[in-house]
């Protein structure tokens, strides 16, 4: 029976429609500064909703900025599957002639937002209408969700968390090259404000100079946490890790400086406390100020990591035997031919967010290269997009049943 359903479906998918929606949706601008940013992407993922006679409803978040909401109601007695992806992208930055209109060459579409992720939002529609058409009723619900804000504050998947979203499991589009991506670490850059006294450089003893009082964080978290934190490790998603980002300091060569900001990149891997993640710094902080009068720092983290009500970037981690990893690996195998990795996300991703806050199991699968994202020449091979919309869509009747 499922093998006639999974049939029915597949024969509706079209790689050239897949194709002609990627290049709407990329026509579509929604980086930073576009007037109601992601707007026009959500409004037009509703239309092609509608026209498929699939319940869908567009949502205003802030500003004028809307996520898009679509669902394939279930019989009943079945699981519910929740795809999800951001309808943002990064701004187009020195990327060649006109970014937002798609080329192809040698079955390559290049344009911003193919690879992250339009292009994976496109076969998640497909893989919905395509149900749809092919008359197949799921017992539990199926549902679609375009979110605004993923490249800065999350504030679409946050509030699809707040608006109560369930579902018994999530697939985020991020590209994965259609490898089943079953973790990530956390994230958050924290800055550190090192203040110092400035004096002329002739009479620099009577001065406190701010960049020496940061070198000394700097030698200790060195000596005593990097060791630590690179000695966690997770079986799949690998180690914790930081990274010194940026540093700047003082006015001028012939002035002690006054000030000095440190900013660093801190992930960590599932089973680490964000709470400790903290104190290990701020630890630090105390005792110099303890062997040291002079020694003045402050932690705090950046504005821009900053998320609403408290919420963090928090690692994401699914069981390797949970049913949607099995339907998935199953659904790859069968649109490729080959078995997909269970491999680690090297980014953060909203799947944090679902998995921690919103209590949903959450794999990552997508078509393209994450190594393309945000860069001057993004692309997506046309190759991976019909198998993309087959796994996202025999994934759901196997799990929604």
């Amino acid at each position: 029976m499922t093998g006639g359903l999974i049939k029915s479906f597949k024969e509706r998918i079209s790689e050239q429609e897949i194709v002609e929606l990627i290049k709407d949706l990329v026509r579509i601008q929604s980086y930073p500064g576009i007037k109601c940013q992601e707007t026009g992407v959500a409004e037009y993922i509703h239309r092609f909703f509608e026209k498929e006679g699939i319940e869908s409803e567009v949502i205003p978040v802030v500003d004028g900025r809307c996520n898009v909401v679509a669902r394939i109601k279930g019989t009943g007695g079945g699981k519910t599957l929740l795809l999800t992806g951001h309808t943002d992208t990064v701004p187009p930055y020195d990327m060649p002639g006109d970014p937002f209109e798609v080329k192809i060459q040698d079955r390559r579409m290049t344009g911003r937002g193919v690879v992250d992720m339009k292009g994976a939002i496109a076969c998640m529609m497909a893989a919905m209408a395509a149900i749809k058409r092919a008359g197949i009723e799921l017992k539990g619900d199926l549902v679609f969700a375009g979110v605004i804000d993923e490249e800065n504050k999350s504030e679409g998947t946050i509030a699809l968390i707040k608006s109560g979203i369930k579902a018994d499991a999530a697939i985020v589009g991020e590209p994965s090259q259609l490898d089943i991506c079953v973790g990530h670490r956390g994230l958050e850059w924290f800055e550190f404000y090192f203040r110092g006294k400035t004096v002329h450089g002739g009479k620099q003893k009577e001065g406190i100079n701010a960049i020496n009082k940061a070198v000394k964080f700097m030698l200790r978290v060195e000596q005593e946490l990097l060791p630590k934190i690179e000695g966690r490790k997770h079986p799949v998603i690998g180690e914790s890790s930081m990274n010194y980002g940026l540093i700047r300091g003082g006015t001028q060569p012939s002035t002690v400086a006054g000030d000095c900001v440190l900013q660093i990149d801190r992930r960590w891997v599932p089973g680490e406390k964000y709470e400790d993640v903290v104190d290990e710094y701020q630890r630090i902080i105390d005792a110099l100020k303890a062997e040291d009068r002079d020694f003045d720092a402050v932690m705090k983290v950046m504005d821009v990591s900053l998320m609403e009500d408290g919420i963090i970037h928090e690692p994401m981690e699914i069981d390797l035997n949970h049913p949607i990893v099995e339907v998935v690996s199953k659904a790859v195998l069968q649109a490729t031919g080959r078995e997909p990795g269970k491999v680690p996300f090297t980014a953060w991703s909203d799947g944090g967010l679902l998995s921690t806050y919103a209590k949903i199991p959450t794999i990552i699968l997508g078509p393209g290269d994450l190594e393309s994202a945000h860069s001057a020449e993004e692309y997506l091979d046309i190759d991976e997009v019909v198998p993309a919309a087959y796994a996202y869509g025999a994934a759901a009747i196997w799990f929604c049943g």
